[in-house]
């Protein structure tokens, strides 16, 4: 029988690590080691076991999460997905987090809504599998085949035939998940003012995309800026796929601007790589470039080979250089990749289709 992934769970609210510690539970391949409210309790259960996985909150007594992340990842490093509640400053500190070596955040289960339930459950179960199954600066693709996932086709029918036509302007749209804060950041930075627009979906809690975009344009020479229904898709422009919502390419005219709009789950995410994609296969066709990039799972595989089917040039980062190889590999598999590189290769390769 397979080992269960042994988490540890540490919050200092009793009615979280309560819902958390369900929510885990009711995945058999997950058994919740141990609680603790802060992280002196957890150092203690550290130093009788050490779990697969921790799940951390932010902020708390005695010592915050960032200051005990620090500590783990500097003397026994173990997977840590940050739980937040995406509140204030703790939005800032939660995507510091990343920086200092979480492997994702993810939004603390509220009590709510059956659907916010379910959501959540899958949503965690997902990240803490993908978390331990393998090394943290190589994890491995997780293998999840519990819950049935919904298509693209859930916000945008693929249409009967890609009758694009091209135009001049290049869209470049990019999909990430697991350790694409970091791999964006990488890759935006070595974008020109002049580059072509470029759509993104990473994967992220609601409330969280801001804060991240805004840190990306203080980073780097394009504007970077979480995406808005309606804006225009610009020549030295970057938009972010707001958390919790599905952002699609579309075009009037010679203009290409965004829609954002609510919609399911879609590949077990919202905002989803797939639904990004499958617009730009639609209303860019050859005039797109995609990019897939670090994440765990498969969302943006499908996408990828209905862009590369439309006429796109279509690039994934390696396994070397990926935190998590699952969405690239996947779009690999599927067919859906022109190149495989590092991902300091990817801006360049990128400019250079777009000549």
């Amino acid at each position: 029988m397979k080992k269960k992934i042994r988490v540890l769970i540490v919050d200092d609210s009793a009615l979280v690590r309560q819902t958390l510690s369900d929510l885990l539970a009711s995945d058999p391949q997950i058994e919740v080691m141990a609680t603790a409210a802060d992280p002196f309790i957890a150092s203690d259960r550290l130093k009788e076991e050490i779990p697969d996985v921790i799940t951390l909150d932010v902020e708390m007594p005695r010592m915050d999460g960032i200051t005990f992340l620090q500590k783990i990842m500097s003397q026994h490093p173990i997977p840590v997905v940050i739980c937040s509640s995406l509140t204030g400053q703790g939005t800032e500190t939660a995507l510091r987090a990343l920086e200092y070596g979480a492997v994702e955040i993810i939004e603390k289960p509220r009590l709510g809504t059956r659907q916010f339930l379910e959501e959540s459950r899958l949503r965690i179960c997902d990240t803490v599998k993908a978390a331990a199954s393998a090394q943290l600066h190589r994890l491995s693709e997780r293998s999840i085949k519990s819950a049935p996932k919904l298509t693209a086709d859930a916000v945008l029918q693929k249409p009967a035939s890609g009758a694009m036509l091209q135009t001049t302007e290049k869209v470049v749209a990019v999909g990430a998940s697991t350790g694409g804060t970091e791999a964006l950041r990488v890759f935006l930075q070595a974008l020109p003012m002049d580059s072509p627009g470029v759509v993104v979906v990473q994967h992220m809690p609601e409330n969280f995309t801001a804060n991240f975009a805004k840190r990306l344009d203080s980073l780097c020479a394009v504007s970077v800026a979480e995406a808005k229904d309606g804006d225009s898709v610009l020549r030295g422009h970057v938009l972010i796929a707001p958390g919790n919502h599905h952002m699609l390419l579309k075009r009037s005219g010679a203009r290409y601007y965004v829609q954002i709009k609510d919609g399911p789950l879609v590949s077990r995410h919202r905002p989803s790589v797939d639904v990004l994609f499958r617009s730009a296969a639609r209303y860019a066709g050859k005039n797109a470039v995609g990019v897939i990039m670090t994440g765990m799972g498969d969302d943006g595989a499908r996408g990828m080979l209905e862009l590369k089917e439309a006429g796109a040039v279509t690039f994934a980062q390696d396994q070397a250089t990926c935190v998590v190889f699952g969405m690239p590999q996947e779009a690999i598999k599927m067919g859906g990749v022109d190149k495989v590189m590092p991902l300091e290769g990817l801006a360049p390769a990128v400019l250079r289709v777009c000549l």
